[in-house]
This record gives C-alpha cells, sequence and structure tokens, in this order.
C-alpha cells in the first residue's frame, strides 16, 4: 500500500466518522411554549446604564423575578382566540368588518400587559420609554392594541399601513389590557426594540426577537356579538360563574438564560398588613383578596401603590372614583343604562389618575391552604344608581359578572392563584356599598367565609371621607357565619330597605309625639277643672 493510497484510506475514514458523527447530533430543541395569559409580554428593566427586555409568564410576574429571552420560547399556538374584526371605526386599524383575526390570548381576566415597573420614575427623560417594531417576518400583519371599553380599543404598533410602529410607554407602569392580533395563520418573528434617554444624556436600548406561532384562523360564526348579560336567579345557593384557571407555570425543555437581576426585579418582599390607618384611594393599583391565617379567614385590600404591598382591613379604606372616570355609554350595553347616558366607570386596563381595583386568590396562605376555586357573592349593593362589573373580551364584546338590577346573590367561582381586573361601573354620583363575601374549604376540610362592605365614593361632588362613618376603622376578621365586623355594619341586600326602615321610625315618632301632645292637653284640662272647682 502506498503513502498516497493510506493518505486517501484516513481521508475516507474521517470522512465516514463526520457522517456519523452528524447523523447521530440531536436537532436543535424546539423552544419552549409559554402561555400570554398573565403574562407580561414585554418586561423592561434598567439596571443603572444597562436596559433588558424580557417575557415573564404569569407565575414570574407574581413571584416580581426576571423572565425569559423572548427567542429562547414561543408564543402559541394554543390559548389564543380566533374571531372577525367587529364592525365600526373603534376596530378598522385591524382590516375592514368580518376579516378574519386571531388573538394571542381569549381575554376577559387572561389579557397580557407590557411592564416597565423595572424603570423607576425619575430615572429616564420625561418618564417614557419607547418601544418600536424593528421588523415582522411572517405570512400576515401583526397589530398590538388596547382595550379602553365596550367596542373601544386604541392601537399601540404594528405592521399595518393604518397604524405606527413605535409607542411611548410611561415608566414604572404595566399596562394591561394588551392584544396582539394577528391576520393569517403561520409562524412569525417579531423584533422589538426598547429605548429611552438617561438623565445623564446617554441614551440605553434593549431588543428581542419574539416568536409566535398562529394556528388556522377559524371563527365561530360571523361578526361576534356582545356577549348577553349573565342571568342570576335567587336563591340560596345560586349557580356560581367560573373564570378560567389561570395558567401553571411554564417548563421549558432547556432553561433559558437568565438576565443579571436588576435592583427593581428583585424578589418582592412579603407584603405587610396595616391596621388603623384610614386610606382614600383615587389612583393606583389595589385588590381584593382572602387571607388564612390558622381558621381565620379574612378578606382584605392589597394596596399596591408602595413596594412592598400592604394588605389593609376594607373598613380602613374608601375607593375614590373622580369625575375624570365619566363615560358615555355606548350602544349595546344596556345594562350600562342608555346610549349617551353618563356612568362613572374604573377601567378594565389601568389609566393615570383612576384607581384600578381587581380581585386576587394569590396570596400564599390562600395558595397553599385552600383547596378548590374560592367563591366570590355580591350579596348586596347599597347607592345612588346601579352598579355593573363586567369584563371587556379581545374583540370589545362585554361579559358582565355583577349587575345590581339583577337578585341577590350572585355568584362568581374565582380559582386559587388568579388575578383578575374588569370594569367597575356606577350610573350615578354618591356613596356605594358593596356587601362583598368570599369563601372557600381549607385543605383541612373546613368551610371558611367572610363578608365584609367595600366602600365607593363616585364622582367629585361626593366627600370620601364620609364612606368611612362613624365608629369607622379595622375590625377583626370575619368569623364563622360570615358576619361583617368592618365599621361600615351589615349591609341590607337591596338598595330599598334602609329608605323603608327610616320611613318607618319616621311614622313611629310621629305617633309618639301626637301622643304626647294629647296627653298634655288633657293634662292642662285636668288641673283647670281642679282649679275651677276648688274656687
Amino acid at each position: 500500500m502506498t503513502i498516497r493510497s493510506m493518505r486517501a484510506g484516513a481521508a475516507g475514514l474521517a470522512l465516514a466518522v463526520l457522517a456519523v458523527t452528524a447523523g447521530t447530533t440531536p436537532a436543535a430543541a424546539e423552544p419552549a411554549g409559554v402561555t400570554a395569559v398573565g403574562a407580561d409580554l414585554v418586561s423592561l428593566a434598567l439596571d443603572g446604564e444597562s436596559m433588558s427586555l424580557r417575557i415573564r409568564d404569569a407565575a414570574q410576574v407574581a413571584r416580581g423575578v426576571p423572565g425569559h429571552d423572548p427567542a429562547e420560547v414561543i408564543l402559541g399556538p394554543d390559548g389564543g382566540l380566533a374571531g372577525r374584526v367587529p364592525p365600526g371605526k373603534a376596530f378598522a386599524f385591524l382590516g375592514p368588518p368580518g376579516h378574519p383575526v386571531w388573538s394571542l390570548s381569549a381575554g376577559d381576566t387572561g389579557f397580557p400587559a407590557l411592564d416597565t415597573t423595572g424603570v423607576r420614575r425619575g430615572a429616564v427623560v420625561h418618564d417614557t420609554v419607547t418601544l418600536s417594531l424593528r421588523s415582522v417576518e411572517g405570512p400576515g400583519r401583526f397589530t398590538a392594541y388596547t382595550l379602553a371599553g365596550i367596542e373601544e380599543a386604541t392601537a399601540l404598533f404594528g405592521s399595518g399601513a393604518n397604524v405606527t410602529r413605535s409607542v411611548q410607554l410611561p415608566a414604572a407602569t404595566r399596562t394591561g389590557g394588551v392584544v396582539w392580533a394577528f391576520d393569517a395563520a403561520g409562524d412569525y418573528r417579531l423584533t422589538l426594540a426598547a429605548s429611552a434617554a438617561l438623565r445623564s444624556g446617554r441614551t440605553v436600548s434593549a431588543e428581542a426577537t419574539y416568536r409566535v406561532r398562529v394556528p388556522a384562523i377559524a371563527p365561530a360564526g360571523q361578526i361576534l356579538p356582545p356577549a348577553a348579560p349573565q342571568q342570576i336567579t335567587r336563591s340560596e345557593q345560586p349557580t356560581a360563574r367560573t373564570f378560567a384557571a389561570p395558567a401553571a407555570e411554564s417548563k421549558p425543555a432547556a432553561a433559558p438564560k437568565p438576565a443579571a437581576a436588576p435592583a427593581p426585579l428583585a424578589a418582592k418582599a412579603a407584603a405587610s398588613t396595616a391596621t388603623g390607618a384610614r386610606q382614600v384611594i383615587a389612583d393606583g393599583h389595589v385588590d381584593m383578596g382572602p387571607q388564612l391565617a390558622g381558621d381565620a379567614w379574612t378578606i382584605r385590600i392589597k394596596d399596591d401603590r408602595t413596594s412592598p404591598a400592604v394588605w389593609r382591613e376594607i373598613a380602613d379604606v374608601v375607593l375614590q372614583v373622580k369625575d375624570n372616570a365619566k363615560i358615555t355609554v355606548p350602544a349595546g350595553a344596556d345594562f350600562l343604562g342608555k346610549p349617551g347616558d353618563t356612568v362613572w366607570l374604573l377601567p378594565q386596563s389601568q389609566q393615570a389618575g383612576i384607581v384600578w381595583p381587581g380581585w386576587n386568590t394569590q396570596h400564599p396562605s390562600v395558595v397553599s391552604g385552600v383547596k378548590g376555586n374560592v367563591t366570590w357573592t355580591l350579596k348586596g349593593v347599597n347607592g345612588p344608581g346601579r352598579f355593573a362589573l363586567y369584563l371587556t373580551g379581545s374583540f370589545g364584546e362585554a361579559d358582565v359578572l355583577f349587575n345590581s338590577a339583577k337578585a341577590f346573590p350572585q355568584q362568581l367561582s374565582v380559582p386559587l392563584n388568579t388575578h383578575a381586573h374588569g370594569n367597575w361601573a356606577f350610573s350615578k354620583p354618591g356613596l356605594y356599598r358593596l356587601a362583598v363575601q368570599m369563601s372557600g374549604t381549607t385543605t383541612g376540610g373546613r368551610a371558611v367565609t367572610d363578608t365584609k362592605t367595600l366602600t365607593i365614593a363616585v364622582g367629585d361632588s361626593t366627600d370620601p371621607t364620609s364612606g368611612f362613618g362613624p365608629g369607622s376603622g379595622s375590625g377583626g376578621g370575619g368569623d364563622k357565619d360570615g358576619e361583617d365586623r368592618g365599621g361600615a355594619g351589615r349591609l341590607p341586600r337591596t338598595g330599598t330597605g334602609w329608605v323603608l326602615s327610616a320611613g318607618a321610625a319616621g311614622v313611629v315618632l310621629v305617633a309618639v309625639g301626637v301622643l304626647l301632645v294629647l296627653l298634655t292637653r288633657r293634662r292642662r284640662a285636668g288641673l283647670a277643672d281642679t282649679a275651677t272647682a276648688n274656687t
């Protein structure tokens, strides 16, 4: 064998080995799927002069920790909603009426958000961050928008001709009620970039590419009509509505590379509990939810205006709805009133200058100590007008949860580890007192329940401090039969009970007064007769 043939044989052997090795090399792992339900699709954080852009699933949002590198996960195709562009101008940026579209999330309480809470106020010029759509690779158009109410939407950015490519986001804010919509099935790559000007004069930026898989778009029916209001009949055990369970934490096949945790996104400090300090809350994020301590089950208000959050007694809180929350009732919203009427609305998506109340079952004592769902019952409403709590779907349809025009009690079944927001509507200014009850079953099998009175002052003409009333202040937790120990006292089942009671009391007082006058006259007449006889 010659040296040349030996070299040729060695080369052939090397090529064979390479071929075998190449054949046995595993294919790149498919990116892990992440659901958009309750997620921060864009989570921006500033650490010194470095900006990061991540995506956080619902579990990471709840824990307040950094999320995934968007390039290492995939959104869709499950968990979305197919529909058609509604008629009217509000959704015209999506295309012509009836055009099929697909939303990344099914909506209602599970809308994702755009999060800039990792950028503290004062850190960037004008307290704003610019989010831009650099490029879109895919078979159709992409549009991001927010919902403002029934059949109302605001385009944020997108690839369509009638949508801008960038949006200004306020710092230290979570913009909720966000919809990512696509008008054709297939795989998309969206490259987003964020930038902001520091006080030092430097500009910081971050960029990430998102992968979205859109399934075949098959809307059920034609134009999506508004959802019919919930019909609830009076009974001792009314049928409870159930929210979709929150998404479980994703388990990627390969753990994504974690970003360095900036200071604002360090694990959340434990929320404290405050008592005795009265609070009128007219702006910022608050939630109502239960806590469990041994056998004591108590509904409280989680005040997220500070970090860490503070849990407050409901008797210590009055929510104020100012006149900047007034809207006009749109057509098709009969549960709010006649078209053109004025209502005060606390919207499902957070807006500056308006309090943003929600509800949650996320307290660790509840998540670990309760089995099954938590039942939220509206037992009664006392106020000058109508109250309604409803959700807005991805394409503007309304889903009514509670309506004071219907019979009480009304119930809603809320899964554990849920955090949700809705639209709170009030038809007239004045004080409203809502009798709210939350019930559950501990892991030990014990039924627990608590009833509290939630007070809302509506309109600039209403003094919110009058909502505390005499003797208002922190009370103990609800006892076994759900008695309200808050300062507001027990609430009547309907808004007319106190009027009837006051009227009855007035009749009694008038009758007593007439009787006293008659007795006084008779006594005087008797004294006069006695004097005459003596003379």
